[in-house]
């Protein structure tokens, strides 16, 4: 990652989680391209961002968790949305296995899931979402391009007081 401006946000729910998703993608229409690394502990809601964001991305349909298949490639007008959970990659030398040198990255949206599974074998994040929840408190923390996260906070509403 190029830049280390964190923008934190408060989330009430799930849909308050796909709604992040949404405005991610939002704010990414210029360049639909790069990774976007989705980090936190099951069920904090990297699934649940996933699909806001593909459905704001013009997905379709069922947004299906990639848990079990490692990957779920969605071919769109402005290039490919590589949705990855490699919870249960053992092995990052299983990486190669999975195809993903078949997707040009200046075309290819990576949304990963449990990136630090690939040890290092990613390209750089433009992007970085730690979701948590702890109780009934939900939060994200997003470490990224410092114009990205302005773009993000506009759409949001949010105030523009980010690190």
């Amino acid at each position: 990652m190029t830049a280390a401006a964190v923008l934190p946000m408060a989330l009430a729910d799930a849909a308050e989680t796909e709604r992040l998703g949404a405005v991610v993608a939002a704010a990414l229409r210029a360049a639909p391209v790069g990774v976007i690394e989705l980090r936190g502990p099951l069920g904090a809601g990297k699934t649940t961002f996933a699909r806001g964001l593909l459905h704001a991305l013009g997905v379709e349909g069922i947004v299906r968790s990639p848990t079990y298949t490692l990957m779920e490639p969605y071919v769109l007008a402005a290039g490919t949305v590589l949705h990855m959970d490699l919870y249960r990659l053992v092995d990052p030398e299983e990486w190669w296995q999975l195809g993903t040198d078949s997707y040009p990255p200046e075309q290819t949206l990576w949304l990963v899931e449990w990136p630090e599974q690939a040890g290092g074998l990613l390209p750089a994040a433009r992007l970085s979402i730690e979701l948590a929840h702890r109780g009934g408190a939900r939060g994200a923390e997003l470490r990224g391009e410092p114009a990205l996260l302005k773009a993000i906070a506009e759409i949001a509403e949010l105030p523009l007081q980010f690190v």
